[in-house]
């Protein structure tokens, strides 16, 4: 599996951990920066890593910042991009169960390293129920081709 990344500045250390922690599990990583935590502007590596998802390039995505919420915000601008802005377990697990996010987004500010990994484990390891979820979603990709 194959897994894009992308970030700010202030998700650069959360990701540089979640990075060595799925590689550690033998996923694939497509790291579309950024390589340092200087300032920089999430939309120039955010959108890339959406954009590998929407592509094939990746598999699923992660992207990080401060809060998390302007890199949803760009992910979701992106074609084919369900991104979900997870804050706990829980909220990862049913953005892939109900969602079927292929992207989530991450607050390096108010993520700790291990919160990270468990909140990844979870999105990873739930499984999409279909049903009235299908329906919905679909409703979102009819939206999205008008």
């Amino acid at each position: 599996m194959i897994i894009s990344l992308g970030t700010d500045h202030a998700g650069y250390g959360l990701k540089e951990h979640l990075k060595s922690y799925l590689a550690a599990q033998g996923l694939e990583i497509l790291d579309c920066g950024a390589d340092s935590p200087e300032s920089s502007d999430y939309p120039d590596y955010v959108i890339p890593a959406a954009e590998a998802v929407a592509s094939g390039r990746a598999d699923l995505g992660i992207v990080f910042g401060g809060s998390g919420n302007g890199e949803a915000i760009a992910a979701n601008k992106v074609k084919g991009i369900r991104c979900a802005l997870c804050w706990n377990v829980d909220s990862a697990h049913l953005a892939r169960q109900h969602n079927n996010a292929n992207v989530i987004a991450l607050g390096g500010r108010f993520i700790a390293p291990e919160l990270g990994e468990q909140i990844v484990d979870a999105w990873l390891a739930a499984t999409f129920e279909g049903g009235r979820h299908e329906r919905r979603i679909g409703k979102i990709a009819d939206y999205e081709n008008r």
